[in-house]
């Protein structure tokens, strides 16, 4: 509970409180650091959105709201059928948030936890899907930057979540601190000072990471100590390659070269595609061996 002296750090909206006029909070659907994301209905579109709002302790923190906005633009220049598209912002008042499609199915974390590692059949579509989504972002000058199973959704087809963090190429060469999820982080996110500058093939490893926990169910780099100061500990990527041996060797080469080292020797997300497309045919392809001919 809140007291005077506390700050107030959940909105806890009920069903069919108002976040603006013409906006009403649904279900809570969870929330970060600086966010709170409400299922909503929106009587202008006459359809269910998903509202991110900023949590109530930071609607007047300057960083905070010049972060929304940031993601606003983002996702309002952004059109892709894999990326979540967005209907808009209040970047003022007493609920500033941002308006973004709500998508039908579960994010990849949770089926990996539920279920286990996806059967090639699921991993190699999703993974050439995520691949069309990158190469288009790096056209448009923008890096994600937090690609991982929690910001996929597995809806149809599948759309890749949360630009809070993206940023356009100029800016991500000139990061200078860590950013991202610490086990799908590219080398050179972990270490931007030392081992930058940031860009594109920073996406193309989180791709890997991603796809490798899709089809082995594991992180290529477990053991990663949260929260150490010492960054061999917290990002076991920047001293060792991930173990080849839980992946199926049909996807083991696309795979591990996202996950390189050197950025400059990753492919490019159309390279990955084309590489997972014999895969893709191969599995398309009839199976006739044991069946016996209509006319024999």
């Amino acid at each position: 509970m809140t007291t005077a002296t506390e700050p107030k750090t959940k909105w806890r909206l009920a069903e069919g409180d108002e976040i603006v006029p013409g906006r009403l909070a649904l279900q809570r659907l969870g929330g970060g650091h600086h966010y709170e994301a409400y299922l909503a209905f929106d009587e202008h579109l006459r359809s269910i959105v998903v509202a991110k709002l900023v949590r109530p302790h930071l609607v007047d923190d300057e960083h905070t709201l010049a972060g929304l906005e940031a993601e606003a633009a983002t996702v309002d220049r952004l059109d892709h059928p894999v990326i979540v598209r967005g209907f808009g912002a209040v970047l003022d008042g007493p609920r500033p948030h941002l308006v973004l499609e709500h998508l039908e199915g579960p994010r990849l974390s949770t089926l990996l936890r539920r279920y286990g590692p996806l059967p090639l059949e699921q991993m190699v579509p999703l993974a050439m899907q995520l691949s069309t989504a990158l190469h288009y972002l790096a056209a448009e000058g923008v890096v994600h930057l937090d690609l991982k199973p929690a910001n996929t959704i597995m809806a149809a087809p599948p759309r890749m979540i949360d630009l809070s963090v993206a940023h356009d190429l100029d800016a991500a060469s000139r990061l200078r601190r860590p950013i991202g999820t610490d086990s799908y982080m590219a080398p050179e996110q972990c270490a931007p000072e030392r081992l930058g500058p940031v860009g594109p093939p920073a996406d193309v490893w989180g791709l890997g990471a991603t796809l490798y926990r899709a089809a082995s169910g594991e992180r290529p780099f477990p053991g990663a100590v949260k929260g150490s100061d010492d960054p061999a500990e917290r990002w076991p990527q920047l001293h060792r390659l991930p173990d080849p041996e839980p992946l199926p060797a049909s996807v083991a080469g696309p795979i591990l070269a996202c996950l390189r080292f050197d950025p400059a020797e990753r492919p490019a997300p159309a390279e990955v595609a084309e590489a997972l497309e014999p895969v893709l045919l191969r599995q398309s392809r009839p199976r006739l061996s044991g069946l016996k001919p209509r006319w024999s």
